[in-house]
């Protein structure tokens, strides 16, 4: 009997150890190869679990829209990849194109200046007047003027200002400021707005082009030679061409302006980019709403340097630049010889020869 016991006690022993040693073999294995211990990658319930799916971060990367619960649909695209690309174009050459362009207008009306000097009247100022401008025209010009310059600075302190005016001012006082400039920034632009209705309506038909504007720009309108006055109607070619400038361009920053005011509401360059692929230029024209403000905010700063720059050299030939020309919109009466020099054809128009004060 004891020696049954001790048999079976034996067997027992021996099983275990095998038992045992078998169970380490297999642990061993599984800790060296833990892929295998999720059965090649794969859990319960078919799900991917610590795998990656290349196809599918593929797809999230190209900004693959999926399906959200909540009202927001844009929300179903984790990654909006052309976010990136914004980024770079505004902070990269937008924001070094554009400075530049500044500066460099700038400099070359200071050259301009220089060489050229301030415009005289070569007939001397007469102490005669005769009146250029209205009080409603001027108001229109200065609503127009006054609010753009609001909007240019406010708008370049968004680009700029993080890296000009942060360590002058302080991050608290420099976030008070650009706060209230885009405040401003977004409720005087309805002002410009109305300016440019203003204008249009006032001035559109006296800025028709006519053939009095071609021997106007050949002769490069008389400001590169003294005493070359060619002749010019109410607006010459060059001020006709601010006009139509002003007048598409600030239509054209107006409409991406209100677009960026209510993001996620027009909808304008998937449109527009499918007229302009009819000659050719094979622009994407299915874009996301995303795409859509990044496009917006990309146009708007584009145009408002345009603008900018135009406008600064429109300042110079109407201050410093040509004597005379300020009285214009400043008081609205501007000298009968600096009207016969610059715009013969409107003079004559509105005083026919033989009027009191004619030579």
């Amino acid at each position: 009997m004891t020696a049954w016991l001790k048999k079976s006690v034996s067997i027992a022993l021996f099983a275990a150890a095998a038992l045992i040693a078998a169970t380490a073999l297999s642990g061993s294995f599984y800790l060296d190869n833990p892929a295998s211990a999720q059965t090649s990658g794969k859990v319960p319930g078919q799900t991917l679990g610590a795998t990656s799916d290349s196809e599918l971060w593929r797809a999230i990367r190209k900004g693959k829209q999926g399906n959200v619960s909540i009202q927001d649909k844009k929300a179903g695209v984790m990654i909006q990849s052309e976010g990136e690309s914004w980024r770079s174009i505004r902070n990269g050459p937008l924001a070094t194109y554009g400075a530049w362009a500044v500066i460099g207008v700038i400099a070359l009306l200071a050259l301009f200046f220089t060489f050229r000097g301030r415009i005289r009247v070569d007939a001397g100022l007469s102490g005669q007047t005769v009146e250029r401008f209205n009080a409603t025209e001027r108001f229109a010009h200065w609503l127009v003027a006054n609010s753009f310059i609001v909007l240019a600075l406010t708008g370049l302190n968004l680009l700029y200002g993080r890296y000009v005016l942060k360590s002058f001012l302080g991050p608290e006082i420099f976030s008070t400021l650009t706060q209230l400039g885009k405040y401003a920034h977004n409720y005087v632009a309805f002002a410009f707005i109305l300016g440019l209705v203003m204008i249009l309506v006032l001035w559109i038909k006296d800025n028709i082009p006519n053939k009095q504007d071609l021997t106007w720009l050949a002769k490069g309108g008389g400001l590169f030679t003294s005493g070359s006055h060619p002749p010019a109607k109410r607006f010459n070619a060059g001020q006709k061409i601010v006009f139509w400038l002003v007048v598409l361009g600030g239509f054209s920053i107006s409409l991406s302006g209100i677009a960026l005011l209510f993001p996620f509401k027009i909808e304008m360059f998937a449109g527009t980019f499918a007229i302009l692929n009819i000659f050719g230029f094979g622009l994407p024209t299915e874009l996301t709403p995303m795409q859509e403000m990044q496009y917006s905010q990309i146009w708007h700063s584009i145009v408002a340097f345009g603008l900018i720059v135009l406008i600064i050299a429109h300042i110079y030939i109407a201050t410093i630049g040509m004597e005379g020309a300020y009285d214009a919109m400043g008081t609205g009466q501007v000298d009968r010889n600096w009207a016969k020099e610059h715009h013969r054809l409107w003079v004559e128009r509105e005083e026919p020869p033989g009027a009191p004060g004619d030579d």
